[in-house]
């Protein structure tokens, strides 16, 4: 399946399927393409729509939880989308809390997986090394349980990226910016039925992060996926699906 690109304003996003909504966000070395395997999973039944965040071309001065939390609220409305089912990577996780915070209303169900918002290791504890592409497989390779799963195309993908010293600016800008926004106070506010999906052996957000969420969140049911990192929709797309799939069936 290949994914179709869309374009409005200064929105770029993907928008397949029909049916109930579900907005997908991404990490922050995250891609559209991230979500392929739930795209093609889901897309059957539900309209799967996942926006870019502007990562690497916002306003340095404004780079951080609060302006893309703006970003994805400005999108919504643009899409006129309303009880939709939320679901964040990484930093999406992240992004999808705090728009839930704003917008409970809005949320029919939240899916977190491998979210920051409490703890996480940057990069495995580090920020990026301009130029130095055996650190940044290195670090690429670190998100996953199983290395291979770090493609050729991905790793280029990141090192592209961290050769750019403006992108790598917003990169350090948005990660201190998620470290400082630590929700655990404003958690016990969201009533929403949420899916907690991570992986075993994140090493990013590791699972003591995840139990900390289940704690945190009142209406929170937590699965873990055996062999498997930061990614689950990557590493375990069959896994992901089927356990995100049987969340969504309950009423």
């Amino acid at each position: 399946m290949e994914l179709q690109i869309k374009q409005d304003g200064e929105y770029t996003y993907i928008d397949e399927g029909s049916g109930e909504t579900m907005v997908l966000l991404h990490g922050l070395f995250g891609a559209l393409s991230n979500w392929k395997g739930v795209v093609e999973h889901f897309s059957k039944d539900y309209r799967v729509v996942i926006p870019m965040m502007p990562i690497y071309e916002m306003p340095l001065k404004t780079a951080g939880i609060g302006a893309l939390t703006d970003f994805i609220e400005g999108f919504i409305k643009l899409k006129n989308l309303s009880n939709f089912i939320l679901l964040g990577n990484s930093l999406g996780g992240h992004i999808a809390l705090t728009y839930t915070l704003r917008h409970q209303e809005q949320v029919k169900k939240l899916i977190l997986t491998g979210s920051s918002g409490l703890f996480e290791n940057g990069m495995g504890g580090s920020y990026p090394k301009r130029g130095n592409y055996e650190y940044i497989k290195e670090r690429v390779k670190y998100t996953f349980f199983e290395p291979e799963t770090a493609t050729e195309e991905l790793i280029d993908e990141v090192f592209n990226i961290t050769k750019s010293i403006p992108k790598c600016m917003r990169i350090v800008a948005i990660a201190k910016s998620a470290q400082r926004h630590n929700l655990a106070k404003e958690l016990h506010i969201i009533k929403v039925p949420t899916l907690l999906v991570w992986g075993l052996n994140d090493t990013i957000t590791p699972p003591i992060v995840a139990y900390e969420f289940e704690k945190l969140i009142e209406n929170a049911n937590l699965r873990f996926v055996d062999r498997c990192g930061h990614a689950p929709m990557m590493e375990h797309p069959e896994k992901f699906n089927l356990i995100v799939s049987n969340f969504l069936k309950v009423a």
